[in-house]
């Protein structure tokens, strides 16, 4: 009978099982879109999803804003908002503070993720030796907890006060490009990761829920360290998220533009996105709903969510135009990148002559310089 070899733990950190990132600039799905676009059932849905956000690109006054959650971009889709962000074809991101800090700002420190191939192991194992799951993929909890402190290590360096998510993710992308880093670590060969490259291209990401991920770890260890000083510490204020966003929207729709929901999955970011429209009304600045909006999910109506409701129901709160909405019940591993592929090479020489919102610099005055 033949033994069955037993697994260690270098067996599954192992380079040859490194995540590695689809790149949509080297894949063409442009006769598979042609095809999508005589069928049906998501086949249909998924080319209507890249038509609307072609135009969104296309609407000279539009401002697209991406939302994410879930964790894609640490299953291999983590270059999918990088190359929206480098081909202009995205202004505002809104995402959970996992996808930011926990798998876009660990890689930026050199830390990987991993492909779990082992079939039935036991979780208790993979705790045992230090390894944290996300489905089919996993990181280890040690470069985990150093980029916690790295987090902290930040805040430390900033003036002691109240500090918008998109702030503090701007000095995560100074801190990238810096070539001094502490705590004994080396500057990683990796200079495309989403921090860094919005910090480069002054494209606010925004984490309404910022603490719910490593960064809450971090901050909380600053906090804690400074309160045992006696000292004042940094603050994390979600509701300043909440006013600059709808101060982007106001802006959109005062300068006659209108705004273009891209959203990955759905929860806090998504419902955060929409209800900047209502906010904007509660402020005394009545706009006009999101013109556009598509979403990628696997959410279930039934329960009354689905990721923070359907677009139709999005309508009835007055948050979301119908006329160009589309809902695509799909993985985002799968369709999100080719998607943006498709729409990128349709639209490129639109995306070379877009320019980004010019109101930037007014709202954040940090992006100057």
């Amino acid at each position: 009978m033949k033994r069955e070899k037993k697994i260690s733990k270098e067996d599954l950190i192992n380079p040859s099982l490194v995540v590695e990132h689809i790149d949509i600039e080297k894949i063409d799905v442009t006769a598979y879109f042609e095809a999508c676009r005589k069928m049906g059932f998501t086949a249909r849905d998924m080319w209507a999803t890249a038509e609307i956000y072609s135009r969104m690109l296309r609407d000279k006054g539009c401002k697209v804003f991406l939302t994410i959650a879930g964790s894609a971009t640490a299953a291999g889709c983590m270059d999918v908002p990088v190359k929206m962000v480098e081909n202009n074809m995205v202004d505002v991101i809104v995402s959970t503070g996992a996808a930011i800090v926990d798998m876009d700002f660990f890689e930026a420190l050199g830390r990987r993720h991993y492909q779990l191939f082992a079939k039935g192991i036991d979780d208790e194992l993979l705790h045992i030796w230090g390894l944290d799951r996300i489905y089919d993929t996993i990181i280890q909890e040690e470069e985990l907890q150093m980029c916690d402190s790295i987090i902290s290590n930040i805040a430390q360096r900033l003036t002691p006060r109240s500090y918008s998510s998109c702030e503090f993710i701007y000095e995560m992308g100074k801190f990238l490009v810096n070539e001094t880093f502490p705590l004994g670590l080396k500057k990683d060969t990796k200079k495309n990761s989403l921090v860094e490259t919005c910090y480069r291209h002054k494209v606010p990401i925004f984490c309404p829920a910022f603490t719910d991920s490593s960064a809450g770890f971090g901050l909380a260890m600053h906090q804690q360290g400074r309160i045992n000083k006696g000292e004042d510490y940094l603050k994390i204020d979600a509701a300043s998220d909440f006013r600059f966003l709808t101060e982007l929207v106001i802006k959109a729709n005062q300068t006659g533009g209108s705004t273009g929901l891209f959203m990955i999955g759905g929860g806090t970011p998504k419902n955060f996105m929409q209800d900047t429209v209502v906010c904007a009304e509660a402020m005394g600045y009545p706009v006009n709903m999101h013109k556009y909006a598509v979403q990628i999910t696997v959410a279930d109506v039934r329960d009354g969510g689905c990721s923070s409701s359907t677009l139709n129901e999005a309508n009835s709160w007055g948050k979301v135009d119908q006329d160009n909405t589309q809902m695509l019940y799909d993985e985002a591993t799968k369709s999100w990148p080719l998607i943006v592929s498709q729409v990128w090479r349709q639209n490129k020489e639109i995306l070379a002559s877009r320019t980004r919102s010019h109101y930037l610099d007014h709202l954040f005055p940090f992006f100057i310089g």
